[in-house]
């Protein structure tokens, strides 16, 4: 009986413009400007990634939810933010 396949993600570098991710035998870069919840997180919060399907990341820690095809093609899914009043 075949094991059970996991998808894994993993943090590679933070640096002060972002951070890297590899993804099996691809890696991407999360800059800040991007994606700027992680600009003041903790190294523990944005190491704790998981991926529970193939094209979809979690980190419980910052309760943030992206698809990988959003870190690949960032200009395809701009942000927006509701405004406060």
């Amino acid at each position: 009986m075949p094991g059970i396949a996991t998808l894994v993600a993993e943090v590679t570098h933070v640096s002060k413009s972002g951070i890297w991710l590899l993804l099996e035998d691809e890696e991407l870069l999360l800059t800040y400007e991007q994606f700027p919840w992680f600009r003041n997180a903790t190294i523990d919060q944005i190491s704790h990634v998981e991926r529970p399907t193939e094209n979809h990341l979690y980190w419980p820690e910052l309760d943030v939810d992206l698809s990988i095809d959003s870190i690949r093609r960032p200009s395809a899914f701009p942000l927006f933010a509701k405004s406060a009043g």
